[in-house]
């Protein structure tokens, strides 16, 4: 009585549980309009449960009761049946009763199985064909992606079955006498021999079905050699014909097996050694046969043997991840010297120094009056046109870190009904810095008390009518919006100063959200949540909306659970509206002879888990861009927008729900598309594959000579994570205009000299790759090589010296490595921030620009800004023309020079003043006063000036510092010790 008690308890809370949680998420995908997913998973994942457990269920039920129906009426006396019979008498009168119990258990756990194969069904019953067909046996691509997946589970659950049944079957034989260790006579009833022999039977038919599915699962496994994915020639010539004989065999056994049981000697001893044979057969035929085959004959010409299906797999790998229309071009780059055209060239001066990473806490300090604002680890980059000037911006959402809430503001009704939503998308420019490293900010919704001198414009602005932010990264509590008086405004607002105002709070008006003004949902909600506040509380009333489930990336994995989306949305104004921009992937692991590759590990770098989110484990070997998601940040709403129009997977997907769930390409506004951008998690894939399979000839692949690889962070190059790509506003060679397009380095195997440059882009919203390869033979230095030939150049390291304070309590950090093929040569651009060592939440400033030409170590410059160190280099290459065995890095202005031991009087007191100003901008720096910042900064420029023009008057050697930079680097009393660089950039 007990124990029915406790499982009917237990029961009921489940089903209740199951039964809420599918009833909220009915109202969600009700709120965000697709009830057609909701509904169409859940009915395809019932209708599998239970036709797969009954299925299940009947078979194994109807063999027991076979077994059952079948017993002997009369058994011989022996010990073992006196024994049975205490179990007999159990079972007997109950027998029905028994089956049913253990057949809905197994029932319950096949079809909890099935339910989870809901995709491949809905695969199974809405694909078509791919128009390609595989090299092997000419069947569509569309069979091994929609269909084989399905087969071959089906064929799991029928041998699963069969074998349940014949354990199942041999035990009520044997309970009830039709099969017995002991006694006289035989040791099988004839009704018991032809049951189980029929059931080995079918699972011998089974086998033959398994072995024709083998043949096609020899095209997704790892048989080529080396190491790529297919048939190889082995499988081919010796294995495909074994597994089909094999097939013939099994038939050929199973009808022995009948035979010889039943209707010939009815005995064992044949059907037994029928099975044997199949065993044998399998041994000799399908393994040592083509082990011979490999070790005889493949081995000693393995080039030669492999060289067709290496082929095949290069062509399935370029294809099935959009690799076979990279446009690949050799850059020589021959030219080691900067040219005067130089400080002209717009990919030059386009090149990025705001480092979406390390900016991140000057745009939370900068842009924010409330402590709980933030804009997470990592900004993003994207492009607009401010001013009649196109170019790319870092942009970052201004939301509420519940983190940085206080105890007070972090009770339930302060969290849920008061800190609602963040305010306002902030954007600079990504190469224009002021004010001392931080960045110039054209759009940040504050007032213009809260804007910092000269670091921000407010007629430089992105419009966006609807600055809140309700839906968000960094969203990750539920938010209860909406008041019963409209006049009575709880919700926080205006990140201003002075904001204690009523009209500086705001009542939420907009379509997002579940309406939870009944009782009935109010309780569901406190049962969800387990909160009893939505059933006490004044704050829930009959207008109250719920919000949950806000950030992007988990509301369009949730609206399209047949996509991987990408690690990286990024937030975009389009149409005066902020909405996050996402890119969706169909995938899949039956691409005959791609190579398959695990996302997780390929697409993992150094900003990984830094503002990146990881992707999940799954090993693919096909892979499209197909949709370009968006979420409202106001009202939630999810808009999926087909952009791979050729994709047969999307296609599949969109017809499993009606046809009407993917917007057609067509109907994308134009606005949002010209956010649309190159994704960096499929740019990582293609870029690791592009590694290996930018080589297509057989020979050349099977060498391995010609592999790249993805080179380490530049400034930690120990620490094994990999140099993430970078977003650039340029024109490359080969390129007919400025494109805004994904960039990255690969360098030779093994090796840190730069061997490619690899870029993704859009034309006219088309993907487009390009490989600019370098000769075998260059002198071109890769990016963890230049940044250490940078770092270490003497005139450079003394300047980095000076940036950092005494006791090293300053950090320098590096931004993003950029590599530009500009000028028949590879112009390398690094930034150097620096962070005060003492303060944890200190925004790194970017105080210099580092850059290089050529080799990476002969011209070398420290500069204030692109301009002036383009500037330094071309100065650089004039010098090397002029002179003979002088290094130019030592005497250009931009590098640092040695100023002369003894100084004039005067010359020494402008030095002083220096010093005394570089210490009141790191005090400044250090308190976070902006104002007093900003005097600092005036006072250092008046020091600076004054030492320059003191210090040419005395014939001595200039030095130059950044105007407005707490980090100059002129001669000073003393010198600080040198830094230790952070690994951050």
């Amino acid at each position: 009585m007990t124990v029915g008690v406790l499982v009917g308890v237990f029961l009921l809370f489940t089903l209740l549980g199951w039964g809420i949680d599918a009833y909220t998420d009915y109202l969600w995908f009700n709120e965000v309009d697709f009830v057609n997913v909701f509904s169409g998973v859940l009915i395809t994942r019932v209708l599998l449960f239970l036709a797969v457990g009954l299925a299940v269920a009947l078979v194994i039920g109807a063999n027991l009761y076979l077994a059952y129906r079948l017993r002997p009426l009369l058994r011989p006396h022996s010990a073992e049946q006196a024994t049975l019979e205490r179990y007999r008498m159990v079972i007997g009168p109950r027998l029905g009763t028994w089956i049913t119990v253990l057949c809905l258990i197994i029932g319950f756990f096949a079809g909890l199985s099935a339910q989870g194969r809901w995709k491949d069904w809905m695969l199974f019953q809405n694909g078509g064909n791919f128009g390609v067909t595989d090299p092997q046996f000419k069947v569509d691509i569309g069979f091994y992606v929609f269909e084989y997946p399905l087969w071959r589970y089906i064929l799991g659950v029928a041998f699963t079955a069969v074998v349940l049944s014949v354990l199942g079957a041999l035990a009520v034989h044997y309970i009830f006498g039709g099969v017995r260790l002991q006694g006289v006579g035989d040791r099988m009833t004839t009704a018991a021999r032809a049951h189980l022999t029929t059931l080995v039977a079918v699972f011998v038919l089974l086998k033959a079905v398994a072995y024709i599915l083998d043949r096609r699962a020899l095209l997704l496994e790892q048989h080529v050699s080396p190491g790529l994915y297919g048939a190889g020639y082995t499988d081919v010539n010796a294995l495909l014909p074994a597994k089909e004989i094999l097939a013939y065999i099994s038939v050929v056994v199973a009808i022995a097996i009948i035979v010889f049981s039943n209707a010939g000697m009815r005995n064992l001893v044949w059907p037994g050694v029928s099975l044997g044979l199949l065993a044998i057969s399998a041994v000799a035929i399908g393994g040592i046969y083509p082990l011979a085959v490999q070790n005889f004959s493949v081995k000693p010409s393995l080039a030669d043997k492999e060289a067709p299906y290496i082929q095949r797999s290069i062509t399935a790998t370029r294809t099935a991840f959009g690799l076979d229309t990279t446009k690949i071009t050799q850059y020589q780059a021959n030219n080691v010297t900067p040219q005067s055209g130089l400080t002209a060239d717009t990919s030059a001066q386009n090149a990025r120094l705001v480092d979406p990473q390390l900016v991140s806490q000057a745009f939370t300090q900068s842009q924010q009056s409330r402590g709980f604002y933030d804009f997470g680890k990592k900004l993003d980059v994207d492009r607009y046109t401010v001013a009649g000037k196109t170019s790319d911006y870092v942009v970052g959402a201004r939301e509420i870190n519940d983190d940085k809430l206080t105890t007070q503001q972090r009770n339930w009704l302060n969290r849920h009904t008061v800190y609602t939503h963040g305010y306002g998308l902030v954007a600079a420019p990504a190469n224009q810095v002021v004010c001392g490293g931080l960045p110039y900010f054209v759009s940040g919704f504050l007032g213009d008390e809260d804007r910092q001198a000269n670091c921000s414009s407010a007629s430089d602005q992105i419009p966006v009518e609807q600055p809140r932010i309700y839906y968000g990264e960094q969203s990750t509590e539920y938010a209860i919006v909406g008041q019963s008086d409209k006049n009575k405004k709880v919700e926080f607002d205006r990140p201003q100063q002075s904001n204690t105002n009523a009209e500086e709070l705001y009542t939420y008006d907009g379509t997002g959200g579940v309406a939870v003004g009944s009782f009935f949902r109010r309780l569901v909600f406190s049962i969800k949540l387990t909160e009893s506040n939505f059933l006490l509380s004044d704050a829930v009333n009959k207008d109250s909306k719920l919000m949950y489930i806000r950030d992007p990336r988990s509301r369009v994995e949730k609206v399209a659970p047949f996509l991987t989306i990408d690690g990286d949305p990024y937030p975009a104004a389009v149409d005066g509206r902020i909405v996050w921009i996402l890119d969706g992937y169909t995938t899949s692991a039956s691409y005959p002879y791609s190579q398959k590759i695990n996302l997780a590990n390929e697409t993992k770098d150094e900003l990984t888990g830094q503002g990146t989110f990881a992707l999940a484990r799954d090993d693919v070997n096909y892979m499209r861009n197909s949709v370009k998601a968006t979420v409202d940040a106001y009202d939630g709403t999810v808009k999926l927008y087909e952009f791979d129009d050729q994709d047969p997977i999307l296609k599949a997907w969109n017809k499993a729900f009606g046809g009407d769930l993917i917007i057609p390409k067509a109907d994308t506004p134009a606005d949002l598309a010209q956010h649309f951008r190159y994704p960096q998690d499929l740019f990582k894939v293609q870029r690791n594959l592009l590694t290996k399979f930018h080589v297509t000839e057989p020979r050349a692949y099977f060498s391995g000579q010609d592999f790249w690889q993805v080179p380490n962070a530049p400034d930690s190059p120990s620490s094994n994570v990999k140099q993430p790509p970078y977003y650039l506003n340029i024109q490359l060679p080969e390129q007919t205009d400025t494109r805004f397009q994904l960039t990255a380095s690969v360098t030779p195997a093994n090796r840190e000299n730069m061997a490619a440059l690899i870029s993704g882009s859009y034309i006219n919203n088309q993907p487009t790759l390009q490989v600019l390869e370098l000769p075998d033979q260059t002198v071109i230095p890769g990016p963890v090589q230049v940044h250490q030939k940078m770092t270490n150049n003497a005139a450079v390291r003394q300047q980095l010296s000076l940036l950092s304070t005494n006791n090293s309590q300053a950090q320098v950090l590096y931004g993003n490595l950029i590599s530009l093929p500009v000028e028949s040569g590879i112009l390398y651009v690094e930034p150097v921030y620096v962070k005060t060592g003492n303060q944890e939440n200190a925004a790194p400033l970017l105080q210099k620009v580092l850059m290089s030409y050529g080799d990476g170590g002969t011209y070398v410059v420290l500069a204030d800004n692109l301009k002036a160190g383009l500037q330094a280099l071309v100065n650089q290459g004039k010098q090397a023309g002029n002179t003979t065995g002088e290094d130019p890095g030592q005497t250009d202005n931009n590098t640092g020079g040695t100023p002369p031991t003894t100084l004039p009087t005067e010359l020494g007191q402008a030095a002083t003043e220096l010093d005394t100003a570089i210490a009141n901008v790191k005090a400044a720096q250090q308190s976070g006063d902006f104002a007093k910042y900003g005097e600092a900064l005036q006072a250092l420029d008046a020091a600076m000036t004054k030492f320059q023009n003191i210090q040419k008057a005395a014939n001595a050697t200039p030095t130059t510092s950044p105007s407005g930079s707490p980090s100059a680097s002129a001669p000073a009393a003393s010198t600080p010790a040198t830094p230790t660089p952070s690994t951050t950039g």
